[in-house]
Parts: structure tokens; sequence; C-alpha cells
């Protein structure tokens, strides 16, 4: 707890008595000046200026960005699965971007965040491993958009990276491929329509 000193205004006090001609006293005001009041300031500390809690907040914004694509349906899915993020985390401020050949883009994900309310924005790169995309590119763009929205700060997160989740998703794919040509189940939503999921022999 830092402290400031304060002025305290003149003021008249009682100090001291004053005898008259009859002999009698009577308080006599004099002109003082009380000591300075040590007022206690508290100063908030940058980091909660700048809103650097720990967890996903209320006023924080959200961006997953992929690399984008010229065919509709893979930029489709990415919507897909920011919705399936959204409604299993409950943040309330989730929006996708494509880092290039689609929109929205990452400045545009940036405004919309922005627009509801979003203080601080952070931007999660849904790409497998760190690459040019991730130390260059989608800093660089990010930088750009918010240029438009000063006192809103951002952070742009490790992409998916070794992390053990992802071994049980490479294995459920795999299960879920060979299930489909033996006859078991039908194709999952990424191989539907496009034959790709079979057995090829020489």
């Amino acid at each position: 707890m830092s402290h400031t000193l304060f002025p305290v205004p003149y003021s008249f006090v009682r100090t001291r008595t004053v005898p008259n001609e009859n002999g009698r006293s009577f308080w006599y005001p004099c002109l003082g000046v009380a000591k300075p009041i040590r007022y206690p300031i508290k100063f908030v500390h940058r980091s909660q200026r700048l809103n650097l809690s720990a967890g996903i907040g209320e006023m924080d914004g959200i961006i997953i960005v992929d690399h984008g694509s010229r065919r509709k349906e893979s930029n489709l899915m990415l919507d897909e699965f920011v919705a399936m993020f959204r409604n299993k985390t409950g943040y309330p401020i989730v929006e996708p971007a494509h880092m290039e050949l689609a929109e929205p883009s990452i400045k545009d994900a940036f405004s919309l965040c922005v627009k509801q309310g979003a203080k601080r924005v952070v931007v999660s790169p849904f790409f497998l491993f760190p690459g040019r995309h991730w130390h260059q590119d989608i800093p660089s763009l990010t930088a750009e958009a918010a240029k438009e929205h000063l006192g809103v700060s951002y952070i742009i997160t490790a992409p998916l990276g070794l992390h053990e989740l992802l071994v049980d998703v490479v294995n459920d794919r795999m299960k879920q491929c060979l299930s489909h040509v033996s006859g078991e189940s039908q194709e999952c939503s990424i191989c539907a329509g496009t034959g790709k999921c079979r057995i090829h022999t020489v």
C-alpha cells in the first residue's frame, strides 16, 4: 500500500487561553495549520490494467485461426469446430478466422470480438506445429488488426503441438476409417463423399 501527502486547508483552531482586563480567561481563536494527513492511495498494478488474468473471462474474445483454403468445404469445417468449441467451453466470444485465401480474415474476426465487448483477444492458431505462419504471418496480421482498436490487448497462443490428447484423436481417426472399410460404420464427416476412405492394393 502506497501513501501520498495531501495538504489540509488553513483553519481556525483553539490553541490557548488569554486573560482579559477583568482577569477572566477565554479561548483565543488562532489561525493555525493542521499537519498534513497521509491518505492511503492504492496504485493499480500494470497487469490489472492490461487484463493479464490467467483464465478466459467474459471480457475476452477468442479467435481460432487456420490457414484458409480455396475449397469452401474445408473452410466450413473451421466454422463447425468453432461452434463445437463455443458450445463445449461456454466462452461467449469465439470467432473463426482464416490466415489467407478465405474470409473472415484475422482483421475481421478481431473487430467482431471487440464489437461484442472484448477487451483482450486470444488468438489460437489451429495448426499442428509451429512454423513460419506462427512465427511471422499470424503475429503480423494480428498486430495490424489491433492497430484499429487502441486499448485492446491480445496474445497469440501456441499451436496444438505435442499434446498427449492428440494421441487419442489420431487413434480415433484410424479406428474410424478401418471400421468404415470393414463395413462396420459409415464414413466420417471428413471423408464423406470423397471416396478417400478405402483400402489400396497394388
